[in-house]
């Protein structure tokens, strides 16, 4: 399946322009992993880091279904790979597949996508545990946003040690 990936508009609004700019690091992720088989997103960067593409992926869905649905949304869900809420076995795609992979980050991005859309403004609040205060929707975005931007930078290094492709 072919990845689009939509240029952020020049001039929105404050929402139309968060939504755009986390929906564009998205797809980047999903690019630096197009075209590889299971293998290949499974390689680390070196040890002893467990990181990998594939790790990335995993790790990203853990994040939307942190910042989302467990804080903005205050559902009562696990991790997805660790009930004991230890976000390092995210990373760990030893035994992963694209396949599954993909499939949880994308269930949590539209898990994220819905729960942003039925939100009043970007103003919404909620408790955030692990910082130990409220946060709004607007900064939940942003943090989004900054942890992929973060992440492609990781990807494109792994990209390239793979195959070489850069710049994606």
């Amino acid at each position: 399946m072919a990845v689009e990936r939509i240029d952020p508009p020049m001039i929105a609004g404050e929402r139309e322009m968060l939504r755009a700019f986390l929906d564009y690091h998205r797809a980047t992720l999903a690019l630096k992993c197009e075209g590889l088989s299971d293998e290949e997103l499974r390689r680390r960067s070196m040890p002893p880091s467990a990181l990998s593409l594939l790790g990335l992926v995993r790790h990203m869905a853990e994040v939307e279904r942190t910042w989302f649905r467990r804080v903005i949304n205050k559902e009562d869900v696990p991790l997805v790979w660790s009930p004991e809420g230890d976000y390092q076995v995210a990373y760990d795609a030893s035994g992963a597949t694209r396949a599954e992979a993909f499939a949880a980050w994308q269930e949590e991005v539209e898990h994220s996508r819905r729960i942003e859309r039925a939100a009043q403004s970007l103003d919404v609040t909620a408790y955030a545990p692990r910082w130990g205060k409220e946060v709004s929707l607007r900064l939940v975005m942003l943090h989004m946003i900054h942890e992929y931007a973060r992440h492609n930078g990781h990807a494109d290094f792994l990209r390239e040690g793979i195959d070489g492709t850069v710049g994606v």
